[in-house]
């Protein structure tokens, strides 16, 4: 059996839980504004302060600082499992959740920023602790453990293992040599561009709560609202486009963005995985704009609005609403179960599939025909002008055939558990791909508090696999994994 260094594993476990108690005290304040019962939130911060600060602080000395690639895949899936249990812990001590099996669904649905939701009466909801569920959303989009990383290398411990196993697949460019400063400066402008989107939406007419709530929520591409109705509780023209925009640029590649800051321009606009991803969004709204101006009596303009929202939402894996898209058409609700396995760009805080996946796909396919005529040619696939090696190629095309297995086998789970058939696919495609709302029973103006509780164990399972895209969890059940090879 292969050795892990189960001190330094817990010690970073530990951190995380340090991490997500500090973060809980950050609502209090809005609790005691708001003249609420702060206690919930400061014993729940106080449980995970006392279980990790420990951990932290004991194993952390004297502990051998190397951390392998295996044990970076333990520490992520685990401290994904473990943050979520105690972060569930607001939701039950104030009993806004008192079930665990909801309140675990509902709170791994915002470290994972899926946005599925079990509540029925979002508003009836202390605001603290409807805070603190935006909050996971936040923490969750760029990483708790991209967070962590920043703060290890000042501890003598080396962050790359963790960096791996967070975002697996296609390989992250990295903005300086060093992770931890890759990891500062992702914080640097997720947390700028969360301040920002705050500040245009009060100028919208958005108290500084619902500001708050929503720029944590959009920047994850997570989707949590204070509001029952979400983003249509404001009936604002203003307030849906500067949500586009930044729902836009979370589902864009933070290095891109990092570079548009800089002003290379050139850059960005020469990679092939953001100009798909732009000409995809557009091409996708003038198609539904087209069906739902036909066939409503509203404005070209408002057509356009409501259809580019509900895409960009939907591709971006955010989950906002602002329209009910299944009741515009039984083809354009197929078009959007179609949409949740497209994803955003690699590099962002969008889920799903993603677009470079995607564009190495049908490259990769199309030049399967050319090798079929010149069988002795090498014809390598090339992305951004560069040749990507046989072992990307490969990864992605078994990502995409499990992702869809996992889909299929979900969906039949689902079915046997006793929801509906329709419902079953929607609420597979929408946790798996971290979005939100489905189709169905589980579909915009509808929620999850009708699943059965092994159904939702299930799904919450699956938001798991989706957020640290699929490897990182199923390696783990491999007996490879854990025995030397």
């Amino acid at each position: 059996m292969k050795r892990f260094n189960l001190k330094l594993i817990f010690s970073i476990l530990g951190l995380l839980l340090t991490i997500n108690g500090a973060a809980m005290l950050l609502a209090v304040p809005f609790s005691l504004y708001y003249h609420e019962d702060p206690q919930p939130l400061v014993l729940a911060a106080a449980i995970n302060l006392l279980a990790g600060l420990p951990a932290w602080l004991i194993l952390n000395r004297n502990t051998k600082r190397e951390l392998k690639r295996h044990d970076g895949y333990l520490v992520v899936s685990l401290g994904w499992i473990i943050i979520s249990f105690f972060g569930s812990l607001p939701f039950m001590l104030s009993g806004a959740i008192p079930d665990i099996t909801n309140a675990y669904f509902e709170t791994i649905s915002g470290f994972t920023t899926t946005g599925s939701s079990i509540l029925t009466d979002i508003e009836s909801l202390p605001k603290g602790i409807l805070l603190w569920r935006s909050m996971t959303q936040w923490i969750g989009g760029m990483g708790i453990i991209v967070l962590a990383i920043a703060i290890l290398p000042i501890l003598g411990i080396g962050g790359m293992q963790l960096f791996v196993a967070e975002a697996p697949g296609i390989s992250p460019d990295k903005l300086k040599p060093r992770i931890k400063d890759t990891a500062k400066r992702l914080w640097i402008i997720y947390v700028g561009l969360t301040g920002l989107e705050t500040i245009l939406l009060m100028t919208g007419g958005m108290s500084f709560y619902e500001a708050i709530n929503h720029s944590l929520t959009t920047m994850a591409t997570g989707g949590f609202s204070p509001r029952n109705a979400s983003i249509a509780a404001y009936d604002s023209a203003y307030i849906q486009y500067i949500i586009i925009v930044f729902m836009t640029l979370a589902g864009t590649s933070f290095t891109l963005i990092y570079f548009m800051l800089k002003r290379n321009f050139r850059k960005v606009f020469n990679n092939e995985e953001f100009v798909v991803y732009i000409s995809f969004l557009l091409i996708a709204t003038f198609l539904i704009t087209g069906f739902v101006h036909a066939a409503s009596e509203q404005s070209f303009e408002q057509s356009f609005r409501e259809s580019l929202f509900q895409v960009v939402s939907i591709v971006t894996t955010t989950g906002f609403v602002s329209e009910d898209y299944t009741i515009w058409s039984p083809l354009i609700t197929m078009a959007f179960l179609a949409l949740m396995f497209i994803g955003g760009s690699a590099g962002s805080t969008a889920g799903g599939i993603k677009i470079v996946r995607h564009v190495i796909l049908f490259k990769n396919s199309f030049l399967e025909m050319k090798r079929q005529l010149h069988p002795a040619a090498v014809i390598p696939v090339r992305l951004n002008n560069k040749a990507i090696s046989q072992e990307v190629t490969f990864n992605v095309l078994a990502f995409i055939i499990i992702y869809f297995l996992i889909f299929a086998l979900g969906s039949i789970i689902m079915a046997w558990v006793g929801m509906d058939f329709e419902g079953s696919l929607g609420a597979v495609a929408t946790c798996l791909g971290n979005i939100g709302p489905g189709i169905g029973t589980v579909g915009p103006v509808s929620n999850f508090s009708h699943v059965p509780a092994i159904g939702k164990w299930v799904l919450s399972f699956l938001m798991l696999l989706g957020r640290l895209e699929l490897f990182t969890v199923l390696i783990l059940l491999t007996p490879y994994y854990w025995f030397k090879s």
